[in-house]
Parts: structure tokens; C-alpha cells; sequence
């Protein structure tokens, strides 16, 4: 999980709550092994901090690590924009 917030206030409660959700790797980033309610109970109380056209979280389910290494992208607020994947010849 990781975010992009706006705000100051916001920024820290935002970092607040997430400490109750996940291990803190690095600024805005979160390590979160969640069964399928604490999601919603994380998503619950994020959607009820952030201002949905200043901030964005992404929530990004990582899946098994022998699997695809992203089965699943979410964005709270503001929409995540998602570059295009091609292959490049070097």
C-alpha cells in the first residue's frame, strides 16, 4: 500500500492509521498481509480520511510470490494512471 496525500493533517493520520494495518518500509509505503475483512476495515477508514480529488492511495495485492507479481490494483481518490507495458529493444 502506498499513498500520496495532499495535506499535512491528513498525511498524518493517514500514516496513523495504516501503523495499525502493516509493517512502515519506507515514507509512504506499507507492507500489509491482510485477511479479506481487515481490507475492508483498512479501506473503511482511509476512505473516511482522504479528500478524493487531492489525495490517491494504492492498494496493490502483490499475490503470491511465485505467481503473476501483481494480481491486483486499487486506487482511493484520485485514479492511478497506469503506464503502458511494451517491449523495448536496447
Amino acid at each position: 500500500m502506498t499513498y500520496d496525500i495532499a495535506d499535512p493533517k491528513r498525511l498524518r493520520r493517514v500514516f496513523k492509521t495504516m501503523k495499525g494495518f502493516g509493517a512502515h518500509l519506507q515514507l509512504s509505503v506499507f507492507q500489509c498481509d491482510l485477511p479479506e475483512i481487515d481490507l475492508v476495515r483498512m479501506k473503511e477508514a482511509l476512505t473516511e480520511i482522504i479528500h478524493h480529488t487531492e489525495d490517491q492511495v494504492l492498494i496493490i495485492d502483490l499475490g503470491a510470490t511465485e505467481s503473476n507479481p501483481v494480481k491486483r490494483m486499487e486506487s482511493l481518490g484520485l485514479k492511478a494512471e497506469m503506464e503502458e507495458r511494451r517491449p523495448r529493444v536496447l
